[in-house]
């Protein structure tokens, strides 16, 4: 009876299909240097733990370089990972790198920056050109009298920033804002060098109104931005000078809330995480997915800065 029973187990067994295969899905940031991207990464990893066949991979250049991102892509095209999530640093060099990965069988999404032109499945991320306007409608909201402006950007290549500077500039026109020469500034995603351009700026243009950084990295140096925002904390009180910034990492609700800045415009890169796992997993199972998924803003102002540090 008992060998019976037990070859009854081990047909059983047999017959029983296999657990769902593992799939290694990467994310891969401009660069990793950048806070911003940890959040992204947070949501990718806390999300493939949720699905449990899943193992998110985080991995891009330090610094943003492109051809480093490009770089890597290809280690992992060699690899033969089962999908990819990529943070566009260039999209001339990183539409060669998504058609090499799709020839290669593996799937390829973006997120927070895109590559439209290129062989990606969908984009997951901010509507970067209703963020650029977002930023401009707020400096006006705040400063309706107008001054001069300038802007400081990340990587010139960005297809992401490029539309965010737009719609500043979208929002800004016919207003009584004018956009200093030289704006914007590229910092290469360098929170330091981000806080020497804004010095820079307010020392070239003496009567300068306000600077829009359309990303954090300012911020994400919070010592040295608060540095700065000391030097002209009598303006920024005043109303004299005024300091939007795009992104609300906790260090830069923070400084808002210290009255180192008048507001923050915020994007959701956790859930860019999240969703990219979701999105790819659907892609292996041969599903459709949508092309293009944005996950919002997030407006912070003095009046609410306490609430989101909740």
């Amino acid at each position: 009876m008992r060998r019976l029973l037990l070859a009854g187990i081990a047909v059983a067994l047999m017959a029983t299909p296999a657990l769902a295969a593992n799939y290694r899905f990467v994310i891969v940031p401009k660069a990793m240097n950048n806070p911003f991207f940890d959040f992204a990464r947070d949501g990718c990893q806390k999300r493939a733990k949720e699905l449990g066949n899943i193992e998110c991979i985080y991995k891009g250049p330090v610094e943003h370089e492109p051809a480093t991102q490009a770089q890597i892509i290809q280690d992992f095209v060699t690899q033969k990972v089962d999908g990819l999530a990529i943070s566009v640093a260039d999209v001339a060099a990183m539409t060669k790198s998504i058609e090499a990965a799709t020839a290669a069988g593996i799937p390829v999404i973006t997120f927070d920056a895109d590559a439209p032109g290129s062989k990606r499945i969908a984009y997951i991320g901010t509507n970067n050109k209703e963020f650029g306007v977002a930023l401009g409608k707020q400096l006006l909201k705040l400063r309706p009298d107008g001054g001069k402006y300038a802007m400081v950007s990340g990587g010139p290549g960005a297809k992401n920033l490029a539309e965010r500077v737009d719609g500043v500039r979208e929002a800004l026109k016919g207003s009584k804002w004018t956009e200093v020469a030289g704006s914007p500034t590229f910092c290469n995603d360098d929170p330091a060098l981000a806080v020497q351009q804004m010095t820079d700026v307010r020392t070239s243009t003496p009567d300068l109104a306000a600077i829009v950084p359309i990303g954090g990295w300012p911020m994400f140096a919070p010592e040295g931005f608060k540095a700065f925002a000391s030097r002209s904390k009598k303006d920024i009180d005043s109303g004299k000078f005024t300091l939007v910034v795009a992104d609300t990492l906790k260090m830069q609700l923070e400084l808002l809330r210290d009255g180192y800045a008048n507001a923050l415009v915020g994007q959701r890169p956790f859930e860019m995480g999240e969703k990219a796992m979701d999105t790819l997993l659907a892609i292996k199972k041969g599903e459709k997915v949508p092309e293009i998924v944005y996950t919002g803003l997030d407006l912070v102002t003095k009046d609410n800065v306490a609430q989101m540090l909740k």
